[in-house]
C-alpha cells in the first residue's frame, strides 16, 4: 500500500468511495451525490491549501483523507478539520489509521495547530449511522469537545454532530 496525494484524475475513484456514504448513510449530511467534474473541483480547491491523501495497493483506491478550512476567519488558519473516507472492503485493515497518521504530519508541516473532525450521532441503534467514527478517533487521540443536538436530518429522521479536537503541535 502506497500514500499519495490526490490528483483531480482521481475524482472518479474517490467518489466511487464516497457515494455510498452519501446514499445509504448519515456520515455525511450531503444529500446528492455530486458529479464527477464537482468533485474534482472540490480536490482541486483543497490542495491549494490542505493536503488530499490517497491509500493506493496496486492501482487500486482503498481511502482518502483531507483537511479543509476550518473557520473561514484569518484568525484561525492555524487549524483544520479533516475527513476520512474507505472503501467497504478496506475498512477494518489499518488503512484508517494509515491515512490518519499521514494527513497529520503533512499538516504538521504546513503549520496547523488545531485538527477537528465533525461526527454524525445518534444514541439509538440506526442502520444508517454505523458507531465506527467516534470510538476510531477517540483511539487517535482526538476528545470531545461539543455535542450539538438534532442539528441534521437525513432519511427521515434527525441527527446530532460531535465534535472532536486534538492538538498537532505547540501553540507558542
Amino acid at each position: 500500500m502506497i500514500i499519495r496525494t490526490a490528483t483531480t484524475s482521481d475524482a472518479q475513484a474517490l467518489l466511487a468511495i464516497y457515494a455510498p456514504y452519501i446514499e445509504h448513510t448519515a456520515i455525511t449530511f450531503e444529500y446528492d451525490v455530486p458529479t464527477v467534474e464537482a468533485f474534482a473541483h472540490r480536490i482541486e480547491e483543497v490542495l491549494h491549501y490542505y493536503p488530499w491523501l490517497i491509500a493506493e495497493d496496486g492501482g487500486v483506491v482503498l481511502g482518502y483523507a483531507y483537511a479543509h478550512r476550518f473557520h473561514e476567519r484569518a484568525a484561525c488558519r492555524w487549524s483544520a478539520e479533516s475527513s476520512i473516507y474507505l472503501s467497504q472492503s478496506s475498512r477494518g485493515r489499518g488503512i484508517g489509521h494509515a491515512l490518519q497518521q499521514a494527513l497529520e504530519r503533512e499538516l504538521v508541516e504546513r503549520g496547523i495547530k488545531n485538527l477537528y473532525i465533525s461526527i454524525a450521532y445518534t444514541d439509538e441503534t440506526d442502520e444508517h449511522l454505523p458507531v465506527g467514527s467516534i470510538p476510531f478517533h477517540e483511539h487517535e487521540g482526538f476528545k470531545k469537545v461539543a455535542h450539538f443536538h438534532k442539528c441534521g436530518v437525513k432519511f427521515g429522521r434527525w441527527y446530532d454532530l460531535i465534535w472532536m479536537e486534538k492538538m498537532l503541535g505547540e501553540h507558542e
